[in-house]
């Protein structure tokens, strides 16, 4: 054995000798269930120009709360894998052998993905998208289960920090091919000429969300892992061996750090959800760790759990299933027409306007039909929640 691989191993035994025993967060169910619903919520409106402005994505540069979500779903995965990796290591799991299961469930995970593109009539490989949110948190997953594996924690701030710094350089100082270098010959974070979306271009024309453009882009990988890894840096304070009030506090002040930097930031590389900016990482993972901070406070440290914190988990502990439900069940709602000829619709604009639209304004009734949708999904998820029915890839 190599003097390297030795330390990494001593290291490890050390961390895992001090860090307590390693139990499920109730905490960490509770932020996951939260982020799934809100995430049902705003993707479902009954109507999507007229919902309210807070939950609809920021056109380009700047933020809504929807844009807090799929960041702060990323970095609870890193948040889990400090806890699921490190038990599964202290019960004599090989590393390699932890790490082929981390392969077959980033594949499943992205295939998953391609199949919510598709169905139930996108199914064209010529144009069928490739990204997408199950994709990138495979690729996420994939990625930083190896720097849990075979690296140290400051090796893993070290590459969060590189990720957020590679990024700003590549998008700030690298001359794109036809229009020239970003904040000198074009403006800095163009929409279509800037190098995510002219890459994407490149490798994956017809296969896009946006046409020229994908939010969930090869490029902006990068940033979303350095966000992963920061989840991941979490999971670690989360499972030493400091006091329970130690963590909380902990977790608030590094989140009111990043938040700070990430508005610092956002003056010179704007926050930005659709290139996922090294800014926006920073800021969405600050706003992830405070309130990871205070359900962490109220559910583990001051055990405040009775009465509300059930029908959070029945999502938080189903987050997949619930995500999959609720995609394949309106791409089917979409797909399925009402009528005949040319006045048939869809059964999702049929149900918005017979049973919303008519009784309330054009915001109100697409909130409301938003949050018919999460409570179909909420009943789905509690019948299989209650017969103890838990998707685990």
């Amino acid at each position: 054995m190599s003097s390297n691989s030795a330390t990494l191993n001593n290291r490890t035994q050390a961390e895992e000798l001090i860090a307590p025993a390693p139990t499920r967060l109730m905490s960490l169910d509770l932020f996951r269930g939260l982020t799934i619903a809100l995430m049902i919520l705003v993707n479902d409106p009954g109507d999507g120009p007229s919902a309210y402005p807070p939950l609809k994505h920021a056109a380009w540069n700047g933020w809504t709360p929807t844009d807090l979500v799929f960041p702060s779903f990323i970095f609870i995965v890193g948040v889990a894998m400090a806890f699921s990796f490190t038990s599964r290591l202290q019960r004599g799991e090989s590393r390699g052998k932890l790490f082929a299961h981390v392969l077959w469930r980033g594949l499943i995970l992205f295939a998953l993905g391609l199949f919510i593109n598709g169905f139930p009539t996108r199914f064209d490989p010529a144009h069928l998208r490739i990204y997408g949110v199950l994709q990138r948190i495979s690729i996420c997953y994939v990625l930083t289960s190896v720097f849990e594996l075979w690296t140290s924690w400051r090796a893993q701030l070290v590459v969060a920090v590189a990720c957020l710094a590679a990024y700003w350089a590549l998008m700030r100082h690298i001359a794109i091919p036809g229009y020239g270098v970003p904040g000198q010959d074009i403006p800095l974070l163009d929409p279509d000429r800037n190098l995510v979306a002219w890459l994407d271009r490149k490798l994956l024309m017809g296969h896009l969300y946006e046409r020229v453009r994908d939010p969930e882009g090869l490029l902006s990988t990068i940033p979303a892992l350095g966000g992963c890894l920061l989840g991941l840096l979490t999971g670690k304070w989360l499972r030493s061996a400091r006091t329970g009030n130690a963590k909380a506090v902990g977790m608030a002040l590094a989140g009111t750090i990043l938040i700070a930097l990430g508005r610092i930031w956002h003056l010179w590389f704007p926050i930005n959800k659709k290139l996922w900016t090294s800014s926006f990482v920073l800021f969405t993972a600050g706003i992830a760790l405070v309130c990871l901070a205070l359900c962490y406070w109220l559910a583990d440290v001051k055990q405040f759990r009775r009465g509300w914190t059930k029908p959070i988990l029945v999502f938080g502990r189903n987050a997949i299933a619930a995500y999959i439900f609720s995609e394949v069940l309106a791409a089917s709602s979409y797909a399925i027409r009402v009528g005949s000829g040319p006045h048939s619709v869809s059964l999702q604009d049929y149900l918005y306007t017979h049973l919303f639209a008519p009784w309330a304004s054009p915001a109100n009734a697409s909130l409301i039909y938003a949050l018919a949708y999460v409570g179909l999904c909420w009943l789905v998820m509690a019948v299989l929640y209650r017969s103890g029915v838990f998707l685990k890839i």
